[in-house]
């Protein structure tokens, strides 16, 4: 059997390659692999994938962070999990096809899944109706009924340990909000959630959303983590407004609900994961196409944003 040649491997080791053709059946064949852009915690390969006529494409992930798997190391037998529960509930995810939980075979902690049809579109031509079809794949999301996982929410930031940041210029607003994550947490019924969901992990295709990718992070939590994090990446590329009208359309679209979303607690939970800062530009951003944006100008929306979520705490009474 003819070797592939190394500029089409993409690095990855011919154990690796040889595992992902003995995962797809006999006379399977990669007869290519590339990197994928937009991940900067794993490396991520499309491979097209020969067993027949025509060829089939896959995505295999490589946990490559030590510190992220010494900190979790069960990532690829949670992403199997998640990506078999999503499956499961009829979203539209990824397919599991196999996974090397340690690195045995591969070298590094291997997930294998099909690949979706789709891209990432990170500059619409038209944002209210890409705003409105990001919220409503969203609230689709939380509707499916989706088998437990055992892996649950919890912050990455201490919470107790919360200081204003240094590069603030409206650090009144950001002592309000750590004083008010730092006070009790809204009452709300844990559901399969994605953890990760914004736009640079949503396809698209002739206008309409095709695919959710990078499940890895999904678990059982709070709704609001979902719309709060997603909002977060929004202030920061397109500004408040934009994430305003992500928060309406969602609302619109969510039939009931087991978490009060529209609660800014859950926003400022999200928000408190820049901490302590100072802010940066995602690398995954103008990886895909975005390059209008500088950490002063995320520094800035950010602060707009905490000033704005202070305004709707005040505006929704006193907690309790």
């Amino acid at each position: 059997m003819k070797e592939i040649e190394e500029q089409e491997t993409a690095g990855l080791s011919q154990d690796t390659l040889r595992w992902v053709e003995e995962r797809e059946g006999p006379n399977a064949k990669v007869v290519s692999a590339v990197s994928l852009k937009g991940g900067i915690s794993s490396s991520v390969y499309g491979l097209k994938i020969k067993q027949g006529d025509p060829c089939h494409e896959a995505v295999l992930r490589q946990f490559t962070n030590v510190e992220w798997l010494r900190e979790e190391p069960e990532l690829a037998l949670h992403e199997t999990a998640a990506l078999q529960a999503a499956h499961a509930a009829g979203l539209p995810s990824p397919r599991w096809l196999a996974c090397d939980p340690d690195g045995g075979t591969c070298g590094l902690p291997s997930v294998l899944m099909t690949r979706l049809p789709g891209l990432v579109i990170l500059d619409p031509v038209e944002l209210p109706g890409w705003l409105d079809g990001l919220a409503r794949m969203l609230a689709e999301l939380h509707a499916a009924e989706v088998p437990p996982i055992k892996w649950s929410y919890f912050t990455y930031n201490e919470v107790s340990r919360l200081v204003v940041p240094e590069w603030t210029r409206v650090p009144e607003a950001w002592q309000k909000i750590i004083a008010r994550v730092q006070g009790p947490v809204p009452s709300y019924v844990p559901q399969f959630i994605h953890r990760d969901y914004h736009p640079a992990n949503v396809l698209w295709q002739e206008g309409q959303v095709s695919g959710v990718v990078d499940w890895v992070n999904a678990c059982m939590g709070p709704a609001g983590i979902d719309t709060g994090h997603c909002r977060l990446n929004l202030v920061q590329m397109y500004g408040v407004e934009a994430a305003d009208a992500f928060l309406e359309s969602y609302l619109a679209a969510v039939r009931g609900g087991r978490c009060d979303v529209n609660d800014p607690y859950w926003d400022m939970l999200c928000l408190i994961e820049m901490l302590p800062g100072p802010p940066e530009v995602y690398q995954g951003w103008p990886d895909l196409g975005l390059l209008t944006l500088t950490p002063e100008w995320i520094g800035n929306r950010l602060d707009e944003y905490a000033e704005s979520l202070v305004r709707k705490l005040a505006s929704s009474g006193p907690i309790g």
